[in-house]
């Protein structure tokens, strides 16, 4: 279902999967392989989590400073997901485009969706699924990050995100990590040439 875009030249690789599907790892494992991608770093307004880094995981501010970026047209899609805002920087993607480097992001649907419309023959649209709905609901419940209304809130969610599968360019079930990150890997290879 691939779109023709431009060969050779920089892309965006967008990848979107529910809470709990690998997202987050297999992303950090795509940019240590080297690919010639950098990762594009989120900013939001919630509180970092334990073991998250600022700069690393999410760049995080308050929600006044957010709210000037956004005003001033400083990211390239934001969102507000459970109370929190989340947005994509503008300036790191765009230099990195023109200086012919590709850039990988991890966002929602919503937000791939404003970055496909942005970039339309720039952007490569993954899709991550998880192998069952029981395997996302354990994934979830074993972080034990959620109580018992924000893990069903986050599987209701779930739900509503993978109806947008169809309209990715790539779907990948993350059944088992090493093949999912094969996958991903042969992705951005192929559409890199």
């Amino acid at each position: 279902m691939r779109r023709q875009g431009h060969a050779g030249r920089a892309k965006l690789f967008v990848i979107s999967a529910p809470s709990g599907c690998g997202k987050t790892t297999l992303c950090n494992k795509l940019v240590e392989d080297n690919l010639g991608l950098v990762k594009s770093v989120s900013m939001t307004t919630r509180r970092a989590r334990i073991g998250e880094a600022d700069g690393v995981d999410y760049r995080f501010v308050s929600e006044k400073r957010f709210r000037e970026i956004a005003k001033k047209d400083g990211f390239l899609e934001y969102e507000n997901n459970f109370g929190h805002m989340y947005g994509t920087p503008r300036d790191f993607v765009e230099d990195n485009l023109k200086r012919g480097v590709s850039v990988l992001l991890s966002i929602d649907v919503k937000g791939a969706m404003k970055v496909r419309s942005a970039h339309p023959g720039d952007s490569v649209l993954i899709f991550l699924l998880p192998p069952s709905a029981a395997a996302l609901k354990r994934r979830l419940r074993s972080r034990e990050s959620e109580d018992r209304r924000s893990l069903s809130r986050r599987l209701g969610l779930a739900e509503e995100e993978m109806s947008y599968k169809d309209v990715y360019d790539y779907r990948i079930v993350n059944d088992r990590l090493d093949h999912a990150h094969k996958k991903l890997k042969d992705v951005i290879t192929s559409e890199s040439k």
